[in-house]
């Protein structure tokens, strides 16, 4: 988009099914993460900000320090996500970060490994596939030029 704004030590990462997509007038703070993400126009993305494959972000929405909007979650139009919280699903709902049980129980459909790694979560030597298959993924990006 135009009048982007991408502060300092932030990634921005396309991943193998889902491209990013940055709109107008966008600021990424520094240390902010968007892999396979869309964000809409005007949105904030505070500093150490989370943002993960498949999410979308509406237009006007903040995520604040250290927030995360996780896995193919939709953060509607508007909606603020506090510092360090949890936003999950669709529609998201927030939650803070002291609620692990809650959030896990939002997210667990979400299928983390399945939808990013093509793996089911119950594979007895998960962590084996997993860092195997991601680590050939990445090798991809032996050559990526860091753009200053």
């Amino acid at each position: 988009g135009e009048n982007v704004i991408v502060m300092e030590n932030a990634l921005i990462r396309a991943s193998a099914t889902d491209a990013v997509h940055i709109g107008h007038h966008v600021l990424v703070g520094p240390m902010a993460s968007i892999s396979g993400a869309s964000i809409a126009d005007e949105v904030f993305l505070a500093t150490g900000t989370r943002v993960f494959n498949g999410a979308r972000i509406g237009e006007r929405a903040e995520v604040r320090i250290n927030a995360v909007v996780h896995l193919r979650t939709v953060l509607p139009a508007g909606t603020v996500v506090p510092i360090g919280w949890i936003a999950v699903g669709n529609p998201a709902q927030l939650y803070s970060p002291d609620r692990h049980d809650e959030i896990w129980e939002a997210q667990k459909d979400l299928d983390f490994p399945g939808y990013v790694f093509g793996l089911d979560r119950e594979t007895p030597d998960l962590m084996v596939q997993l860092t195997e298959r991601y680590g050939r993924s990445l090798a991809r990006h032996a050559d990526d030029v860091r753009l200053d």
